[in-house]
């Protein structure tokens, strides 16, 4: 497993704003940095921000060895371009929904590209997915084995952010550390916001970052009931995990 000292995770795209020098638009990216492993989960909307923000931040795209594509929706995936334009020595983990003959130009472009099923497997060293979830819109999740426990990372949560810890703390057996990502609950009404944040309560989670799609209501109704367990990030955000 990896030390929580030895995980780094940047948010480099993101629509929530944390650093005045950074470019805000739709969309979702992080640079995870671990000891063994470089990984971009998504690329945001634009590869023109989201190599601004990485240059800014530190983030070097030639560092990167692992793209992992959340789902196939445009804020998520619209920057991978600029990325293998950059750094074509990357292994590629797409969702199943990714368009097929994408995939196939993909593989003519890059070192690798896997297509995540519904299984959870291991991409890397202490790193896996949570395979493919949802009905409507299919999305899979990054789980990293922690010496403090699960951190799970997701794109929009299109499947729901309840379930989705659900199954990553059931993958590796142990408590979330950290929950990091879009929640997805930007139209939802006070009742529903509320019934996930119970939902979300009532789970072993230590500490939850909710951006993106989280949607303010529902940011404001996180906080408050997470408390100082809240995180307030955007882009520009390097996320430290709290030391046990």
């Amino acid at each position: 497993m990896i030390k929580a000292s030895d995980l780094s995770i940047t948010i480099v795209f993101d629509n929530y704003p944390y650093r005045d020098d950074l470019k805000t638009l739709w969309g979702f990216s992080c640079y995870i940095e671990t000891p063994e492993n470089t990984l971009l989960f998504d690329t945001g909307s634009n590869g023109r921000v989201l190599l601004e923000n990485m240059k800014k931040t530190g983030s070097d795209v030639k560092k990167v060895d692992t793209l992992f594509l959340s789902h196939h929706h445009w804020d998520h995936i619209g920057g991978f371009d600029s990325v293998i334009e950059l750094n074509p020595d990357v292994d590629i983990f797409a969702p199943s929904s990714l368009s097929r003959l994408l995939v196939k130009d993909l593989r003519s472009m890059v070192r690798s590209v896997s297509v995540a099923d519904e299984k959870s497997t291991m991409i890397c060293p202490d790193i896996y997915t949570t395979g493919m979830m949802g009905e409507d819109v299919e999305e899979q999740s990054i789980i990293i084995d922690t010496d403090i426990g699960a951190v799970v990372i997701t794109g929009c949560a299109h499947s729901g952010i309840v379930e989705i810890a659900k199954r990553a703390g059931s993958i590796l057996g142990k408590k979330i550390a950290l929950l990091l990502g879009g929640f997805h609950l930007m139209r939802k009404d006070i009742e529903e916001i509320d019934e996930v944040v119970g939902g979300l309560m009532c789970l072993d989670i230590d500490h939850i970052a909710p951006t993106h799609c989280t949607g303010d209501l529902a940011m404001e109704r996180l906080h408050k009931a997470f408390g100082k367990r809240a995180m307030v990030v955007g882009v520009g955000k390097r996320v430290e995990l709290p030391q046990e």
